[in-house]
């Protein structure tokens, strides 16, 4: 029968695309089926950045006259000026468990980023690296968090078998709200923090301009780390759009030292839990569902996707425990709105600061997105 790969120039290809991970995942109980409104604004132009900035095809595999899996191949021009010109990504790999069309899909991606002069494919990112990092390789027994994903258990070695090599995997840890913080970590958030340090809550009265300030944050606490893409001012402005619909202020903490933001943290309420049941539908009753979960019984797990210092601190004792802080904060807040987990993710696996702190909380690592990468020769 053949592989016949299809790159996507329609709508109708478009909704294919989207639709895949829908029959892959099927009988896959901790898969989470995302809002197919979401994902149409996600590959939307007019919707997400990165599509109106990236050169980028997606690509369907059809098997037997079925749509049996997809890919994106995507070159960043952020990402390009940024150090990486000749590194490719790929992304929003999903397909069934059939070597010929991973290897169809594969070479797809892979003969798009050579053509435009790239030497190497990195991925997944879905679409960025600002957006859906890594493949899922440990922590298949559990359902993923909000803007996470989950994959099927066979995909890496799929990647493997073409010639992909783990680049660096990044962690997912997970606080157990209702178990108490370590005696020593609840001693040291006793203390009060030094004279030039201040927490805050995120001032809702001057949204945008705290958007702002969060990214800029960002931007200098990641620029150091691999594979950092900035955030551009467009991004920031989608970012403050969306965080809007989700964000509760007594969950988002700024630190100050010497009057200045210095560090972030973000905790979002995981809208997965609230969507897990509805198949990716909000019509004809899934909105109903949704309102009265997040509004009535309330959400019991969170997610920490955005956290940051600034380097560079005049005071590095001070810059030192403001994580701690930050991380005390929201753990506090969380606990005190019935929340029971929160996860704090992602964690490059060479930021050993990080977990050793996290893991000093009680953290544990309980899940693992690894980044692959091949040589385009």
């Amino acid at each position: 029968m053949g592989v016949k790969i299809i790159p996507v120039r329609s709508q109708a290809e478009l909704r294919r695309f989207i639709e895949i991970p829908y029959t892959v995942h099927e009988g896959d109980e901790h898969w989470i089926a995302p809002l197919r409104l979401e994902q149409a604004q996600a590959f939307s132009p007019r919707h997400n950045e990165f599509m109106r900035r990236a050169d980028a095809c997606l690509f369907v595999a059809e098997s037997g006259g079925v749509d049996a899996g997809r890919i994106s191949a995507q070159i960043d021009p952020v990402a390009a000026a940024s150090g990486m010109a000749d590194v490719g990504y790929f992304g929003c790999l999903c397909a069934t468990d059939d070597e010929e069309v991973f290897a169809g899909l594969l070479q797809a991606a892979e003969r798009f980023l050579r053509r435009r002069g790239m030497t190497r494919a990195r991925g997944p990112f879905s679409m960025s690296v600002n957006e859906q990092t890594g493949l899922l390789v440990e922590g298949f027994d559990t359902p993923p968090m909000l803007m996470m994903s989950h994959d099927r258990a066979y995909t890496g070695a799929r990647l493997e078998r073409h010639g992909y090599a783990g680049e660096k995997d990044l962690y997912a840890y997970l606080m157990d709200l209702r178990a108490p913080l370590p005696a020593s970590v609840q001693a040291m958030l006793r203390r009060p923090p030094a004279a030039n340090i201040r927490l805050r809550r995120l001032n809702l009265a001057d949204y945008d301009q705290e958007i702002r300030t969060l990214v800029d944050i960002f931007n200098d606490a990641w620029r150091h780390n691999w594979g950092f893409v900035p955030m551009t001012p467009a991004e920031t402005s989608a970012l403050g759009r969306h965080l809007r619909l989700l964000l509760d202020p007594r969950l988002v903490y700024f630190a100050e030292l010497d009057g200045q933001a210095a560090g972030f943290i973000v905790v979002l309420p995981n809208l997965n839990e609230a969507i897990r049941d509805l198949g990716g539908n909000l019509l004809p009753f899934g909105w109903a569902k949704l309102l009265w979960r997040l509004r009535v019984r309330g959400l019991k797990s969170a997610r920490v996707p955005l956290m940051g210092v600034r380097t560079g601190l005049a005071s590095p004792l001070a810059a030192a425990a403001l994580p701690l802080y930050l991380i005390g904060a929201a753990w506090r807040a969380a606990a005190g709105m019935d929340f029971r987990h929160i996860e704090l993710s992602w964690i490059l696996e060479d930021n050993f600061p990080m977990r050793r702190l996290l893991e000093r909380l009680g953290a544990r690592a309980y899940k693992t997105y690894r980044v692959y990468g091949k040589a385009l020769t």
